[in-house]
């Protein structure tokens, strides 16, 4: 039966085919478009493996399965294979996200074999601008400098734990995310209004192709929400993102978030297409 199966694990000698179906749809592909063109797809240099779903010996489908589990222009058959090998694995993954319709299917086929989920958003608009914003940008927001990262880090952990609901330094004391967050400024893709010492505003810039990037983290300090800090700011990242990074800016918000909503269409940016996440 194995040997019959549609579904395999790719590997290097299937990235071309594997970049063609990823970059057919870059904005909704982005996260996991970003790691398969900086580290191939062999799973140890991508920290995860990829799998292939093939009909008529055509590669149709994908799943990245990490950390976080991603289906890719997955239609019911390829959501079912997908279930399978995952309920055969057993979950490795903190959460599943994607395209909110195959994302339900999926959870559909999971959830009595996994368990609750610890939150379900079904419904997370992705938003999208390739346009410079008509918005006057924030001209004290500017790259994060690599000896900034005691500054930035504490913004960081504050924007994930009120985001997530559980801080990032849980399991390993915060190693891999500090790193993570040091290896965006030094990729020149962290951005932030810092005074006195203090940020003010952030966002970081956390996936990139050559087609699209995806911003994260955006946080404005609790004690001055409400001054237009995010709307000036996000035009600043937007347009040196647009200019320095790639030709569209992606970013995906929960429905309930209407602030944020609001604000991100302010600076330019238009709903494009709907995420679910199922977080664990």
């Amino acid at each position: 039966m194995l040997r019959t199966s549609p579904l395999r694990v790719l590997d290097d000698g299937d990235l071309t085919t594997a970049l063609e179906l990823l970059d057919a749809d870059p904005v909704t592909n982005v996260f996991v478009g970003s790691r398969v063109h900086a580290s191939g797809l062999d799973p140890g240099r991508l920290g995860a493996e990829v799998w292939g779903y093939h009909s008529r010996g055509r590669l149709e489908s994908m799943c990245y399965a990490g950390a976080n589990l991603v289906p890719i222009n997955a239609g019911p058959e390829a959501v079912r294979s997908f279930a399978d090998r995952t309920r055969w694995q057993g979950r490795r993954c903190s959460s599943i996200v994607g395209p909110a319709e195959p994302v339900g299917r999926l959870w559909d086929l999971l959830r009595r074999h996994w368990g609750p989920a610890r939150e379900v958003r079904a419904v997370q608009p992705v938003m999208a601008t390739s346009s410079p914003s008509g918005i006057e940008p924030d001209q004290a927001v500017r790259r994060v400098r690599p000896g900034e990262l005691g500054t930035l880090l504490p913004a960081c952990v504050a924007m994930f734990t009120e985001e997530v609901g559980v801080p990032p330094d849980a399991g390993d004391g915060g190693a891999l995310y500090r790193a993570r967050v040091d290896e965006l400024i030094r990729l020149g893709r962290a951005f932030a209004r810092i005074e006195d010492g203090q940020v003010i505003f952030k966002a970081e810039v956390g996936a990139v192709t050559p087609y699209a990037c995806q911003v994260q983290g955006v946080w404005v300090r609790p004690d001055l929400r409400g001054r237009r800090y995010a709307v000036h700011g996000m035009a600043a990242v937007v347009n040196e993102a647009l200019r320095s990074i790639a030709p569209t800016v992606s970013l995906y918000v929960n429905d309930y978030n209407m602030p944020a909503r609001a604000t991100y269409r302010r600076v330019g940016f238009a709903d494009v297409a709907t995420f679910s996440s199922i977080l664990f």
